[in-house]
């Protein structure tokens, strides 16, 4: 079965299938991370500390949002898209020598912000870009992958902690996702310098 998808959205769902590779290691692990790590930390703290990070997500990403809306071109919203992804996937490096409750909160309110420009941008550009007639099929290679990989790194970061630790998890984590990051730039020379708009699927929001 031949694809039939362009660069650009070849691109963009490789990146988040490597993007959610990484950080779907963190997901069985964080909270045990928190409660056994952090001095201080309990299960109260593990709540504080999702709602920190989709708090501050859900309020800035629509002012983001509009303000990119409102330029023409594709220029901004990569730019946005790159720098909000390289500054979230620093941030497991960060975990690695966190010890008090108020830098996991300092970080995950450090990765709202970068999510925030990151959550819009990814799904604008894949929006414009997306092929005509093969909108269903290219949504669902998205699905497809970040399901698959979310299954199978949950799996993995689980194994991994026990075996060997869960600072070399993030360390994973952000290897992952900057790799995810870089592979970004190449879209660069593809993207639209005016508007050009092609109806999409909207996206569903993404666990990490």
């Amino acid at each position: 079965m031949k694809l039939g998808i362009n660069k650009v959205i070849q691109i963009l769902i490789s990146s988040d299938i490597l993007l959610q590779s990484g950080w779907g290691l963190i997901g069985p692990i964080f909270a045990i991370f928190l409660t056994r790590q952090i001095q201080g930390g309990n299960l109260r703290m593990v709540g504080f500390v999702a709602a920190t990070y989709w708090i501050t997500k859900s309020v800035v990403q629509p002012f983001i949002a509009h303000r990119l809306d409102k330029n023409h071109g594709e220029r901004d919203d990569i730019l946005f898209l790159i720098v909000g992804m390289y500054a979230a996937n620093l941030i497991p490096l960060g975990y690695v020598f966190s010890s008090q409750p108020w830098h996991i909160f300092t970080l995950e309110f450090i990765r709202g912000l970068a999510m925030a420009c990151v959550i819009p941008t990814w799904a604008g550009i894949f929006t414009r870009h997306i092929d005509k007639g093969r909108e269903a099929f290219s949504w669902s290679l998205e699905s497809t992958g970040l399901g698959f990989a979310a299954g199978i790194a949950g799996a993995f970061g689980g194994i991994l902690a026990s075996l060997i630790s869960f600072k070399l998890v993030f360390v994973l984590v952000s290897i992952f996702g900057l790799s995810a990051s870089s592979l970004l730039l190449l879209i660069r020379r593809h993207l639209f310098s005016r508007d050009h708009f092609k109806p999409g699927v909207p996206p569903s929001e993404k666990p990490f």
